[in-house]
């Protein structure tokens, strides 16, 4: 059995191991990270053989960290990492380079539609319909977009919605609300097969997502890092903020994953104020004493223009995994459309906890 995980802000960390009736056998530890003394990976090890399969990553980094040599330097990779690349090994995991990727950037769509666009591709790659898929989206109008479990009326004042003629909508995700116009907002959509995050759990897998993103950023010269549980930060502030939602496939199979991300370009502060009520207990979480502070936009950290971030970010992504031009099938658009009918665009669904 073969694991690999790319501990965040770290380097790769290959296990290959054998699983003999439960317990683990001729364990191997590999990758690109920095490890002092040499002895310290033999230890590792030695530490994972005869491990329970069944033990849980917290008891395989318990190992780990018993068995390092006084003095041990890690550099890239830590025991936490090796217990999760250990995890995917039994899990059976896919990477990123066992899939021909395919990216979705089309001309701009209302907000309602871009919500059931997510669930349709979704469903699609669930099936096995569709290749994983990369969409960049183009907002047709401003929204204000609504976590699955968010109140309406906690989040949105509807007098600055309708003065500055921003829409609302809820996706099928959770997490907080965004507010995104035409051309101050970058969202995207990673539509994967469930087992690309096998062994993974829900917060690491926030964090195995959206580590391409970091490293594109960095390219670009924006030192990014993931912050817990689910937003991009920089030294400025906070970029960006991603949602999930798991999706199970035909007849209870292994299904996919919708991982999408909004991204601050630019913002107008003061119309976001005007249409989100920012609660003070959020502020206070974050650590800020105000909400314009919270948010820092990537035109004034990249000096670039939006269309180029989005392409540098396209193309970092290529680099990394492969990336083939494709497009929204007729009938993923019909169905898509009559989604956004009869449940996106409903205030049945956007007010459901009002």
């Amino acid at each position: 059995m073969h694991g690999e995980y790319k501990v965040p802000g770290g380097k790769l960390v290959v296990v290959d191991l054998d699983n003999h009736g439960g317990t683990l056998r001729n364990v191997r530890v590999a990758g690109d990270f920095f490890l002092e003394p040499d002895e310290a990976l033999a230890a590792i090890d030695r530490a994972l053989e005869g491990a329970p399969a069944d033990a849980d990553a917290a008891a395989l980094a318990a190992r780990v960290e018993a068995a390092l040599p006084e003095g041990t330097v890690m550099y890239g990779i830590t025991a936490e990492g090796v217990a999760v690349a250990v995890r995917r090994a039994l899990a059976r995991a896919t990477d990123w380079t066992d899939y021909d990727w395919q990216l979705i950037h089309e001309a701009p769509q209302p907000p309602a539609l871009h919500m059931a666009l997510d669930e349709v591709i979704t469903g699609e790659v669930a099936a096995g319909r569709r290749p994983p898929t990369l969409r960049v989206w183009e907002w047709g109008a401003p929204a204000v977009i609504l976590g699955s479990f968010q109140s309406l009326r906690n989040e949105v004042d509807p007098d600055g919605a309708e003065r500055h003629g921003v829409s609302v909508v809820r996706r099928v995700s959770g997490g907080g609300a965004m507010f995104v116009e035409e051309g101050n907002t970058i969202t995207y959509s990673l539509s994967v097969p469930a087992s690309l995050v096998s062994g993974l759990s829900f917060a690491d897998s926030y964090a195995y997502l959206d580590d391409w993103v970091l490293g594109a950023l960095g390219d670009m010269g924006v030192k990014a890092w993931y912050q817990p549980l689910n937003d991009i930060a920089t030294e400025a502030g906070k970029v960006a903020g991603a949602a999930q939602k798991r999706m199970v496939g035909p007849d209870g199979g292994p299904g996919a994953v919708l991982h999408h991300v909004t991204m601050a370009y630019d913002i107008d502060a003061d119309k976001m104020l005007d249409v989100l009520r920012i609660g003070k207990e959020k502020l206070s979480d974050k650590g800020t004493a105000s909400a314009k502070k919270r948010v820092d936009p990537l035109r004034r950290q990249t000096g670039l223009p939006r269309e180029a971030v989005i392409d540098r970010m396209i193309g970092s992504f290529r680099s990394r995994y492969g990336l083939t031009r494709g497009r929204i099938a007729p009938r993923e658009l019909e169905s898509a459309q009559e989604l956004a009918a009869a449940k996106f665009g409903s205030e049945a669904w956007t007010a459901r906890i009002p």
